[in-house]
């Protein structure tokens, strides 16, 4: 199970999921966690067919637009990893009474019949213009794209959905360039490790699970663009570890999953950066690599983003998926 509760708040998850075994069609109804499906629309997506299913409950927005909104995520992720991850996947829709804005996802492998199933809880009183700039349903369908992991390795579901999320979406024209690195020099501190940090797999706090995983990508997307003179980075890993099945419906070791990503890119880099950062803490000089890629802060949270900085190519092909 991959929850997310918020990625700048504290993480809190305690979820119980029953599938009723009737499916669409059957003489009771389709069920949702006891609560009736009210309306379902399918698409095709990257080679995979999306299910979106509404539960009981009343949404000022209809749900033509809250079906645009999945299926422009489902392309976000389909574009980054060349093609949607899984076969098939479920979006179960369920609104939360009174709620103006908020936006709660959990993503299951296996689920119902389907090889991914994804609970969005979606506020009734939510608008066109939440759902333009979320962020939840593209980080949720990003956690499609990784076999399940044992708990202390977390951080790597987590961190990747984190680090995926904006570049997905700006590599589909959703988010600019400059969103993407904003929210990277502005947030990514969260991840450093603090007095009595142990690693990545023994430190399960939120900001080593969110932002200490997706520091743990931005470096070994460096690195192998680095070591590859930029004709390789972390997507292709990523992409060779779908193109293999590995989906969230699949259990594999974590050891498996960077052998195939470093084989693609012909490097070690996965498997050496875990090595070290899985058991111990590792410190990253972030305000070095911001210079190094051309990024320092701008007005309004902004960012200003210098073209002739020594790694500014690498950060450009980060942020254009390319």
């Amino acid at each position: 199970m991959r929850c997310l509760w918020g990625r700048t708040t504290a993480l809190t998850c305690v979820s119980v999921m029953l599938l009723w075994p009737c499916g669409i069609g059957c003489a009771q109804g389709p069920h949702w966690r006891g609560e009736r499906i009210v309306a379902s629309q399918s698409f095709v997506e990257g080679g995979s067919t999306i299910q979106v299913d509404f539960a009981t409950g009343d949404l000022d927005l209809s749900h033509s637009d809250v079906v645009s909104w999945v299926q422009a995520s489902a392309h976000s992720v389909a574009v980054y990893y060349g093609r949607f991850p899984v076969a098939r996947a479920r979006v179960v829709i369920e609104p939360i009474a009174g709620e103006s804005d908020s936006i709660h996802g959990t993503t299951w492998g296996g689920m119902g019949g389907f090889p991914a199933v994804t609970r969005i809880r979606l506020a009734q009183h939510a608008t066109k213009d939440d759902l333009k700039d979320d962020w939840v349903m593209t980080h949720e369908l990003v956690h499609t794209a990784l076999p399940d992991l044992p708990d202390d390795q977390h951080w790597m579901e987590e961190g990747l959905a984190t680090y995926i999320e904006p570049i997905a979406r700006a590599g589909t024209g959703r988010l600019t360039e400059a969103r993407v690195w904003a929210e990277f020099l502005h947030e990514m501190h969260n991840g450093e490790p603090e007095r009595g940090d142990r690693g990545m797999n023994k430190t399960p706090t939120w900001g080593r699970t969110y932002w200490g995983g997706a520091m743990f990508c931005l470096m070994a997307d460096v690195s192998i663009r680095r070591q590859t003179n930029d004709k390789k980075g972390l997507r292709d890993a990523l992409r060779a570890v779908v193109d293999s099945g590995g989906g969230i419906d699949k259990d594999w070791p974590l050891s498996r999953v960077l052998q195939i990503g470093d084989h693609a890119t012909g490097t070690s880099v996965l498997t050496d950066m875990y090595a070290k950062w899985s058991e111990k803490p590792v410190d990253v000089d972030l305000p070095a690599l911001w210079k190094e890629l051309g990024v320092s802060a701008g007005p309004n949270s902004g960012v200003v983003l210098d073209a002739k900085a020594p790694l500014a190519g690498i950060r450009d092909s980060i942020s254009a998926s390319k």
